[in-house]
């Protein structure tokens, strides 16, 4: 029996097959369904779990090269969750796109974790790998508004 760690057996399945240079996504609770793709769906109810929850408890144990966010999470949050998620992601590279350009990238990924997140655009898309001690790290979340 599982003590520490993450304990849901389907997110463990799901990481337990993500390769190097694969992608894994973190979605928030209005993300669209994706059929092509294994979704474990570990939504409570709003807000239960969040996007940083999940993602602090898959960074402990999964190798990330970099993550990939909307450009529109800056400007639709407050100066308090962009540091939350700055804090978080500290040394990871951080990349940013438009929101509909990051969703074509979601049929490439190995699978989404859906969680019950309301943060607008706090989606996140894990590319697995080492990091490059965030040469490339890119702390634009500290600008929300």
């Amino acid at each position: 029996m599982l003590i520490n760690g993450i304990l849901n057996p389907q997110v463990n399945s799901l990481l337990a097959r993500v390769r190097h240079t694969n992608m894994l996504v973190i979605a928030d609770r209005g993300f669209p369904f994706w059929p092509m793709i294994e979704t474990v769906d570990i939504s409570l109810v709003d807000g239960v779990p969040t996007v940083l929850q999940v993602f602090l408890a898959v960074r402990s144990n999964f190798e990330i090269s970099e993550i990939l966010m909307a450009e529109e999470f800056i400007k639709a949050n407050s100066s308090g969750v962009c540091k939350a998620f700055a804090d978080a992601i500290a040394r990871i590279t951080l990349r940013y796109e438009q929101h509909i350009e990051l969703k074509k990238r979601v049929p490439g990924a190995i699978g989404l974790i859906r969680t019950g997140d309301t943060i607008q655009y706090a989606n996140m898309i894990l590319v697995s790998g080492p990091n490059e001690s965030g040469r490339d790290h890119i702390p634009m979340l500290s600008s929300c508004t």
